[in-house]
């Protein structure tokens, strides 16, 4: 049995965020054939193009990890109404430079969770913009704009929701394996 490995970029780098909670009970839930390793983010300096020819071993790591992956979970925060800078900086890092972008034809989902009524619903529209311009083919449906609330990652109900994008999403990247393999 193949195994796909998903790189999971949380977009925030506090250690107890619920977006991290998110992530790591994505990652609880997922079908046996599918790993999934959180790429830090944190260590990479700020994008500057001068740096494309010698990056730092952390871009190294962070473009080694999206390569070696089979998909993409973004979950991310919503700041001000967009993706967290630290994120964005991520994206810019391993689109660099042009024409060697790690990201590109990676099959992608978004999700994220905030105590917003509305949770992170405008950063994903931001985010997805993003991901159509590099080329990365992202889930469409479900969408998850989680509200955060007293329980919620204990609760029956929350995790057959989370188990029902997890196997849409697990479905949606082995489709795109299987297009790419009859290429």
């Amino acid at each position: 049995m193949m195994t796909y490995r998903i790189a999971v970029v949380v977009g925030s780098l506090r250690r107890e965020s619920f977006n991290r909670q998110l992530a790591d009970t994505l990652a609880k839930l997922a079908p046996k054939e599918f790993e999934f390793v959180q790429v830090g983010i944190g260590d990479l300096p700020l994008y500057n193009q001068d740096d494309d020819a010698n990056p730092s071993e952390a871009v190294k790591q962070l473009k080694t990890a999206i390569a070696g992956a089979q998909g993409v979970l973004f979950v991310t925060p919503e700041y001000n109404r967009s993706v967290p800078g630290v994120l964005k900086n991520a994206i810019d890092h391993a689109s660099r430079p042009y024409g060697q972008s790690a990201w590109a034809g990676k099959p992608a989902a978004i999700v994220g969770i905030s105590v917003g009524a509305i949770g992170t619903a405008v950063a994903q529209q931001h985010l997805r913009t993003i991901l159509a311009y590099l080329d990365m083919p992202t889930l469409g449906q479900p969408e998850m704009f989680l509200q955060n609330k007293p329980g919620f990652f204990d609760n029956e109900d929350t995790k057959q929701f989370l188990q029902k994008f997890l196997d849409r999403f697990a479905q949606f990247v082995k489709e795109h394996a299987d297009r790419v393999a009859n290429r």
